[in-house]
């Protein structure tokens, strides 16, 4: 065999290795046979992951992002056609999940929630306490029902979801739990007081909690997500082509970095990686995903700060 046919049948096996069509040597097409490698393995098979408020937007999108990295998903919200839909969509994906209907504000209902999810998983490995409501009123418009309603939803929630996630997690002896606040926390707005106080409290329970509990294996973090594209900042009823102008003119005068708007899917694929081992000694943090919007914070502007 002289160089020629050498070089030319080992151009050929190595198509053949890699899956593609080849040439015969008479010049004739060949199908290369492709040998089917095992399937990748996804970030969280087998693991049992538990979400507050997935029924929409941050919630919804992590849901889905976590099953598509084979979790199991239990999660809960108080629309329970909503958490239907969410729940045969994944289902529909191939994933596994199930909905509970549970209203956070309420520690029976939260109990329940979490030992059902416990118990049909066979325990909790993540959890990510997502539920929450926001308030755009200045401090005199507020009412006390309007102001009480926010943090118990925010910050009453958060506490009775931890308490009782953190029960299962201390048998197993590890679990990593990620929870909601808001880069409204750190940066307040005059009709916030409401909103900004629950997302202040929430990192307060993150130090505390994972002061409390490291020890014990359990890593406990927040993230801080930006104004995001959800059914909670988008007025309902509005136009789609008035909300897309909307979000147009928002980018620009509100994230001085990427100028937009998140999209629920980015905040997702955030919380998911804050969950796995990449992040193994990171606890008692809260992680900014805004968009740049604290990095200008101390920005001084044409005609002042």
């Amino acid at each position: 065999m002289n160089a020629h046919d050498t070089t030319r049948r080992s151009l050929l096996g190595g198509a053949a290795a890699l899956g593609i069509a080849s040439l015969t040597l008479d010049g004739t097409a060949r199908a290369a046979t492709a040998r089917p490698g095992p399937r990748a393995k996804r970030r969280f098979d087998g693991r049992s992951v538990l979400i507050t408020g997935a029924t929409s937007g941050i919630g919804e999108a992590t849901a889905k992002a976590f099953a598509a990295e084979g979790a199991r998903v239990g999660f809960c919200g108080r629309r329970v056609s909503w958490g239907r839909r969410v729940e045969q969509e994944i289902r529909a994906a191939g994933g596994e999940a199930t909905y509970v209907r549970a209203d956070v504000r309420e520690a029976d209902q939260v109990r329940a929630f979490v030992d059902r999810v416990a118990e049909r998983h066979g325990g909790i490995d993540v959890a990510f306490n997502n539920a929450g409501i926001g308030s755009a009123k200045l401090p005199h418009d507020l009412t006390v029902e309007e102001w009480d309603d926010v943090q118990s939803t925010n910050v009453r929630g958060v506490f009775l979801a931890l308490k009782y996630e953190v029960a299962h997690m201390l048998k197993a002896g590890r679990g990593v739990i990620i929870c909601t606040s808001s880069s409204a926390a750190e940066r307040a707005r005059p009709n916030g007081a409401a909103y900004t106080a629950s997302k202040r409290a929430v990192q307060g329970i993150v130090k505390s909690a994972a002061l409390a509990y490291g020890p014990r294996g359990i890593r406990v973090n927040a993230i801080l997500p930006g104004t995001t594209d959800t059914p909670f900042v988008r007025p309902p009823g509005i136009p789609d082509a008035d909300w897309a102008a909307y979000k147009k003119a928002f980018g620009p005068l509100n994230v001085d970095g990427l100028q937009r708007m998140a999209e629920p899917e980015e905040i997702a694929r955030a919380v998911v990686s804050l969950a796995t081992d990449d992040f193994s000694y990171m606890t008692g943090t809260s992680v900014s995903v805004d968009g740049g919007v604290m990095a200008g914070r101390e920005m001084i502007r044409p005609g002042g700060m």
